[in-house]
């Protein structure tokens, strides 16, 4: 049975005070263990009419928090980033046609958000869904350079137009119709500590891992077409699998690009952990696809299960707010 712990309609409006407008749109937060962020990520969007958050099964205060900022509490085990949102879409009682899919660790700034409330209300635009930037915050330190800056999301789309790719792991909304871009950003701000970071990024290197060696077995995942003229997800994924998949070396190719190409040590010294975090992690994967083929190949069975999504108890409060020291 669905459980919706809730602060419905005219609750939240009177809730927003001040004479502010609300606007006519969901916002669906997928969670697990946020607590050192779900606050801020909820706060930003106060002037939405529903926000629902859909805890996969959260062992600190994600729950309480998400009660207690006025947003809709659903609980749902978590069954992977992609099935757990398109289970959301299927499932919630969303009241409104837009829909935006956030992560707890993201925030919309006051300029996205006017934004967003004026493609809403504008009912004649022939439009599906829009790409919305993100801005990597890291360490304390906005990425401008090492980060894949815009790094295009398609997050706002009409609920009845649109479907996450059944992908493991960066998957993609897929919508009926035409798309746009919103020109202001959606920030990225991770408050969990390093530890938690290159945690997740190990299991990132798991399911990518995944994707790769069904792609080299002919079992391409994801409905997201590889075009060099489509959308920016095309785009991107083109470059993903026709390219960067074949590269030798990407570790080091990621290396010169980010830090040398882009000049990435603008970024100063987050720059650098953060990029050599992201070839250790390339690394990583591909060090799991061979694994994967040799275990195939001596018939030997799947690999010990992937770590959780986040470890157990309290997170200590470091990537977020550490000083943005440079080198």
């Amino acid at each position: 049975m669905l459980h919706v712990t809730a602060v419905r309609g005219e609750e939240r409006a009177s809730e927003l005070g001040g004479g502010r407008q609300s606007c006519p749109i969901t916002v669906i937060v997928c969670a697990q263990n946020e607590e050192l962020n779900l606050r801020q990520c909820l706060e930003s969007v106060d002037w939405a009419e529903q926000v629902v958050v859909v805890d996969g099964g959260s062992r600190d205060s994600t729950p309480a928090m998400a009660s207690a900022l006025g947003a809709e509490l659903v609980v749902h085990p978590w069954e992977g980033y992609a099935v757990q949102k398109n289970w959301a879409l299927d499932n919630l009682p969303i009241r409104h046609d837009w829909v935006l899919f956030l992560d707890a660790d993201e925030r919309v700034s006051a300029e996205l958000a006017e934004e967003i409330a004026s493609k809403v209300a504008d009912r004649g635009a022939p439009i599906a869904g829009y790409y919305v930037a993100r801005r990597f915050v890291f360490m304390g330190r906005w990425l401008r350079r090492c980060f894949w800056y815009p790094d295009y999301n398609l997050r706002l789309f009409r609920r009845a137009d649109g479907r996450f790719e059944s992908r493991l792991v960066h998957e993609t909304v897929v919508v009926d119709g035409p798309v746009g871009y919103l020109t202001n950003d959606l920030i990225h701000d991770d408050q969990r500590d390093l530890a938690t970071y290159i945690s997740r990024l190990n299991r990132y290197s798991s399911l990518e891992a995944q994707e790769i060696h069904r792609i080299r077995t002919g079992r391409r995942s994801g409905q997201i077409q590889p075009s060099w003229r489509g959308t920016w997800g095309q785009r991107r994924r083109a470059l993903k699998e026709r390219v960067w998949y074949r590269l030798p070396f990407r570790p080091l190719a990621r290396f010169v690009w980010t830090m040398v190409l882009k000049r990435g040590f603008l970024d100063g010294r987050e720059g650098l952990i953060f990029t050599i975090l992201a070839c250790i992690t390339d690394w990583q994967a591909q060090a799991k696809v061979h694994e994967m083929t040799v275990r195939h190949r001596l018939g030997l069975p799947e690999a010990t299960p992937m770590p959780e999504l986040s470890p157990p108890g309290r997170q200590t409060d470091l990537v977020g707010r550490a000083g943005g020291s440079s080198l």
